[in-house]
């Protein structure tokens, strides 16, 4: 595997990988402690690259292949370098994919870049975990999240009104997900302003979302976006 690119946003060092093709390029946004490497997104990118279409993919300061720490990390330091790679590294229409907390930050990308943005496709979203998750910061940071991301997400909670979204947009959960309640992709999906909206329950599935049925499905619902609409 080749090494993957760097891109500077402030005083943070994040790596990505960039495929060229045609538009509208995907954009993958990984959970919280995971990274560009995992089954989904490499799955995404091999799908793009059967496809011929353009694909980027990112690590959050302090995860993966960037630089910092983990601990340093808030939801606004890494939704400005989603959004400063998008800026920088794209252009044209976006198809931007979020899993877990990724969903959460694929969200507010939708809603800073809403003229770019063609669809968007939401794995297990995790929108206002720092919220629904925790009862207080002591409850967030016995259970180890550090209190700079708590306090940057309450600042970036959604689900309590109007997401001004008017894209189309799909929700995959998983059945059995232990880490976000699948009453959390109720409430994004009554949430969200589009019309065109929807939410497929996957039987059986966790979380992670990463089995061999379980991605297919995701592929199938990117490739659907990705038709020409009638």
């Amino acid at each position: 595997m080749t090494a993957p690119a760097f891109l500077d946003v402030g005083n943070r060092r994040i790596a990505y990988r960039w495929r060229a093709g045609a538009g509208p390029a995907l954009v993958f946004l990984p959970g919280y402690g995971s990274d560009m490497e995992g089954a989904k997104a490499t799955a995404l990118d091999a799908f793009a690259e059967r496809r011929g279409v353009a694909m980027l993919r990112l690590d959050y300061s302090g995860t993966g292949s960037s630089e910092g720490r983990f601990e340093d990390g808030t939801l606004a330091a890494w939704l400005e370098e989603s959004v400063q790679a998008v800026d920088q590294l794209t252009e044209g229409p976006l198809l931007v994919i979020g899993s877990s907390m990724g969903g959460w930050l694929a969200l507010h990308l939708a809603l800073l870049r809403a003229d770019r943005m063609q669809s968007l496709v939401c794995i297990a979203s995790a929108a206002d975990f720092t919220n629904w998750g925790f009862a207080d910061a002591a409850a967030a940071r016995k259970a180890g999240l550090a209190i700079g991301f708590w306090e940057s997400g309450q600042q970036l909670l959604l689900l309590d009104g109007e997401i001004a979204i008017d894209r189309p947009v799909r929700l995959l959960h998983g059945e059995h997900d232990r880490d976000v309640p699948l009453d959390i992709a109720f409430r994004t999906m009554r949430a969200l302003r589009s019309s065109d909206v929807q939410l497929t329950v996957l039987k059986d599935g966790d979380h992670r979302l990463s089995e061999p049925r379980e991605i297919a499905a995701i592929l199938r619902t990117v490739a659907a976006l990705l038709e020409p609409q009638p």
